[in-house]
């Protein structure tokens, strides 16, 4: 399962500049193994003294954007989840920004980081592993909107891939 398999009918149009970033020759599963050690990788490299780094007043630092990808895969893999049981509830969206201050993310070490993204990120690993074909297919509502659940697990690889290359970008 490809996300070149997605159709737009799977997810709101906002969410396609995430779906694009993720390399045609990534599956959904081998994804996020493959997302898994780029990411990791990539937070190491990066010098300690960029770490709580902000490119522009009232922007994130390195810290709270990390903290942010881990954010949003616990969010989005829950909608994974609850849509992949075939869930009709609709369900809520998420405000990014009431998220950081609460985070603390700039009091956290980057190895305390790296720990809970591969907490999560395992997390996901076993849900996607446990959710069929069909299930991944299976399209709810969230945040006002159709949602697939593989879409929902996409848009996890897209949004750090998106939020890596910022980094690199605005940050480094």
């Amino acid at each position: 399962m490809k996300a070149t398999d997605l159709n737009n009918k799977e997810f709101n149009s906002f969410y396609g500049g995430y779906i694009n970033q993720i390399p045609e020759a990534w599956d959904l599963k081998t994804g996020f193994e493959i997302g898994k050690g780029s990411v990791v990788n990539f937070f190491k490299a990066i010098p300690k003294d960029k770490l709580e780094y902000r490119y522009a007043e009232g922007k994130w630092t390195v810290k709270e954007v990390f903290l942010h990808i881990i954010d949003t895969e616990r969010v989005m893999m829950h909608r994974c989840f609850r849509i992949g049981r075939h869930d009709k509830t609709a369900l809520a969206g998420f405000e990014q920004d009431d998220y950081i201050a609460p985070s603390k993310a700039n009091e956290k070490s980057l190895e305390a980081l790296i720990e809970e993204y591969l907490a999560v990120r395992q997390n996901s690993i076993i849900l996607l592993n446990s959710l069929s074909s069909e299930d991944l297919k299976f399209i709810g509502h969230a945040s006002g909107n159709k949602l697939s659940s593989r879409a929902a697990a996409f848009i996890v690889l897209g949004h750090e891939i998106w939020h890596t290359e910022i980094i690199k970008s605005r940050y480094l």
